[in-house]
């Protein structure tokens, strides 16, 4: 009995190499620490009421962030660990399995789990407050996005020391991604982790669509809206076209494992340069759902700290409706070496050239916009500064790459890592860096300090160049992705250690915010202002944080930048409309469906991944549990009397 249970064992969980049983005693440590504080407090009811059942898009934003925080730590700590064997690959590092393993879990944690929940994050703190609304419009499905998000990544990463992590690549591609190459759960892991969150990301999608298009405060017409909100429309009706390729593909995959089906095997009929295909036709516009709503942060901020409006309003609303549009018009880019021939090549290479050239508006539009401007150098705008150089560099050698003759030479090249992280660092990293110290104040009240700051901002610039610079010249030498080692004659050893430092300067960088914010909480600077950044669009005319209910009365918005003018006209001596007298407030009642209901995802992924049907079936019993519990839920709103929202409003304003 003793030696099935060992035998079991030795399979279920990861073993044989010290790193993992590392990361085994820190996963245990967190753990325990977490329930013995809570338990310590008493504030497991207050995490259930607060948290884990909110349906408040402010505090679901707050857990989008805290997560891709976490993720990014994790997803930064592969890419050390990578560089690390590639700047001393005779020491053997990392095995070569752990290799691909790392560099799998490294490209899909930083995408899916890092830059989307902070982008899912940003539009949940922002959104409703830059539009006049008081809520998104599903508050459920906002709250059940979320979750499926959190159980889907959680499922994900729980493969790195049970059963063994995915080892084809972030994009998996057939035929190593095939029974027939990786036998193992890893790849289960990956199909279901992500099927999970998908289904999260896609209704996260239709919600703010119809947020944007049908809250809007009374008379914010299209033309009107700020561009962080054109921005996130342009970006999620891309979701809701390119997620449901990525579901589907991912079922084919899933179906060729658990069935014996042979969508992609060669030898059993199936084409797995038809898996290639779809998985595109949903990464690349992938590449621009990530980086649009970056777009949108950098044109807030430019604006606002160059004491300007926005230059060419019309031409960025039309730049970031084109690039949507394209997005899906350029995937067989990503393989010119397909062999598909030369008519379709240059098809694809002429439509990657378009795209790039309402990318190039944007960024004269912003600078512009700084022309003769009042620009002040808070770290919001230094993070847009050193955006502009990176992601134009960017941005050439990915026309470099459209040169489909080129494209034969860079292919799966180095040239082609450092390309991909120059626009996905370089635009949507600093982006989102941008936004989460320009939006800071309004999430929790008091301003990042600004020393810590700069910091952060000149490691992460510097190592970011000194990491990356290094790679093109790599490419160009002959150096190829997915390799873990290479003989000292090659002569990549040089620039690899050059590449290696740059790498350890970003993590450092990345200690400093982890600094920066712990310092920030214990030495506040509070804003009493509700306004600390002298902002132009209406989530800065309300308190911070601000109140479960947003606006006690819906604003007015007829103009672009309708908080900057009307703090014009205050200035010029004319007196604030008069405000209609308040109302109740019709709000979202708390639910702890949605947690329970994905957690049950969850349960079913992990069945289907170890093939056990006993934990598979009873798992998606629970979603349909759930799903009929909420079909027979009537209680799920509530109105805010009017003396609780005159009690809020005279505690807050009190202090602005």
């Amino acid at each position: 009995m003793f030696e099935k249970i060992k035998e079991f064992a030795s399979e279920f969980f990861v073993t044989g190499d010290p790193l993992i049983y590392g990361a085994d005693v820190g996963i245990a440590l967190t753990l325990i620490s977490i329930v013995v504080v809570l338990t310590y407090f008493k504030r497991w009811g207050w995490l259930w009421r607060e948290w884990l059942t909110s349906v408040d898009h402010k505090k679901i934003g707050i857990m989008y962030i805290i997560a891709s925080l976490l993720m990014l730590f994790r997803g930064g700590v592969d890419a050390l660990l990578m560089r690390t064997q590639l700047a001393m690959p005779d020491m053997q590092f990392l095995e070569p399995e752990h290799y691909n393993q790392i560099f799998t879990t490294h490209g899909v944690i930083m995408i899916l789990f890092m830059a989307m929940p902070l982008m899912f994050g940003l539009f949940n703190i922002v959104i409703p407050l830059q539009i006049g609304a008081r809520d998104v419009a599903y508050p459920f499905l906002n709250s059940l996005s979320f979750w499926l998000f959190f159980w889907g990544a959680m499922l994900f990463n729980m493969s790195f020391v049970i059963g063994g992590s995915p080892n084809a690549g972030w994009l998996a591609y057939p035929p190593l991604s095939e029974l027939s190459h990786s036998p193992g759960v890893g790849q289960d892991f990956y199909i279901w982790g992500i099927q999970i969150s998908g289904i999260g990301s896609l209704m996260t999608g239709i919600n703010f669509i119809v947020t944007i298009l049908k809250m809007r405060a009374p008379g914010m017409k299209l033309m009107k809206m700020p561009m962080f909100t054109w921005s996130t429309l342009s970006s999620c009706i891309t979701i809701i076209f390119a997620f449901p390729i990525l579901t589907v593909t991912l079922a084919l995959l899933f179906l060729d494992r658990y069935l014996g089906a042979h969508f992609f095997t060669l030898d059993g009929g199936g084409n797995p340069m038809m898996y290639i295909n779809l998985i595109w036709m949903w990464g690349h516009p992938e590449v621009y759902i990530v980086v649009l709503p970056a777009f949108g942060i950098f044109s807030e901020i430019v604006s606002t700290f160059s004491r300007k409006k926005l230059f060419g309003y019309k031409s960025m609303v039309f730049a970031l409706m084109s690039i949507s549009f394209f997005s899906f018009f350029t995937w067989a880019h990503h393989f010119f070496t397909m062999g598909s021939g030369a008519n379709v090549n240059a098809f694809f290479a002429i439509t990657t050239m378009i795209i790039a050239i309402p990318t190039g508006v944007k960024v004269f539009n912003w600078l512009f916009t700084m022309f003769r401007g009042r620009i002040s150098y808070k770290s919001p705008m230094l993070w847009t500064m050193g955006f502009i150089p990176c992601f134009v560099v960017g941005g050439m050698t990915g026309v470099l790459l459209s040169v489909a003759p080129a494209d034969f030479q860079f292919h799966n090249s180095y040239f082609l890592i450092a390309h991909f992280h120059q626009v996905l660092i370089g635009g949507v990293a600093f982006g989102y860096f941008a936004g989460l110290y320009y939006w800071w104040p309004k999430m929790f009240g008091f301003k990042l300090n600004e020393k810590l700051g700069k910091w952060a901002f000149w490691l992460w610039n510097i190592g970011f160049y000194v990491c990356f610079m290094p790679q093109y010249f790599l490419g160009l030498d002959g150096m190829t992705r997915r390799v873990s080692s290479y003989g000292w004659d090659m002569g990549w050893g040089p620039l690899n250690l050059v590449s290696t430092i740059g790498g350890f300067l970003m993590g450092i960088g990345f200690l400093f915010q982890v600094w920066q914010i712990a310092h920030s909480i214990k030495f506040m600077e509070r804003d009493t202002t509700g306004d600390p950044w002298n902002g132009r669009t209406l989530e800065w005319s309300i308190p911070s944080p601000a109140p479960v209910y947003n606006f006690a009365t819906l604003p007015q918005a007829t103009e672009q930048d309708a908080w900057w003018e009307e703090k014009q006209r205050r200035e010029q001596g004319q007196k604030p409309a008069a405000q209609p007298p308040l109302e109740p407030i019709h709000m979202p009642r708390n639910s702890g469906i949605p947690f329970i209901k994905s957690f049950c995802w969850f349960v079913a992924g992990f069945g289907f991944v170890f093939d056990w049907l006993w934990i598979a079936i009873p798992g998606l019993a629970g979603v349909a549990i759930c799903m009929l519990i909420r079909s027979f839920t009537y209680n799920t709103d509530y109105y805010i009397p009017v003396d609780e929202i005159k009690r809020t409003e005279a505690a807050l304003r009190g202090s602005v």
